[in-house]
């Protein structure tokens, strides 16, 4: 059994490490109006508290800028997202949020990756757009990526999905050099 500390150490060092590969090449175009984020779970995380997450926006002077150190709890939205993978398939334990355009849809169909899509105008009432588009996504098994129709007043945005943050990173990267 892996002591629950140590877990948590290595999920930090892991998405940090992935991160490393990418952060200083990241396209601002790729980075939707609430944050590009990555995240990583702890296994058998219950909660927000057990995935650590990194989020980065766009300055001022339109530069790519990390609004801090990966940390456990730091982004619902990534957590509801992992959470919900893990769901369908425990080994799916990473996630990321991407702005969507046509450049980077054609980068990801490319690579052969499985893509889903939603409609957030059928969610069912009561239930978040986020967690019902990515279970309804899942049914069959996790994709490589989901992605949405968009709603009014907001971008539409890929869900990237990997057993590890170096899983997605590879992918972020390919979709940023297309930009």
């Amino acid at each position: 059994m892996i002591d629950p500390a140590q877990e948590r150490t290595a999920v930090l060092a892991q998405l940090k490490l992935a991160v490393s590969l990418f952060e200083h090449s990241l396209s601002p175009k790729l980075i939707p109006e609430g944050g590009l984020g990555i995240a990583f779970a702890i296994r058998n995380a219950r909660g927000r508290g057990g995935i650590a997450a990194m989020i980065w926006t766009i300055g001022p002077d339109g530069t790519v800028i990390s609004r801090k150190e990966p940390a456990f709890g730091a982004d619902e939205p990534l957590a509801r997202i992992v959470l919900t993978a893990m769901k369908f398939d425990p080994a799916i334990r990473s996630a990321a949020i991407i702005r969507s355009t046509p450049e980077v849809l054609e980068a990801l169909d490319d690579l052969f990756l499985e893509i889903c899509s939603f409609d957030p105008a059928r969610e069912p009432a009561g239930i978040s757009s986020m967690d019902w588009g990515v279970a309804s996504c899942c049914r069959d098994g996790v994709p490589d990526a989901i992605t949405d129709k968009g709603t009014v007043g907001r971008g539409r945005l890929i869900r990237l999905f990997g057993e590890k943050p170096s899983d997605i990173t590879s992918n972020i990267i390919i979709c940023s050099n297309r930009m």
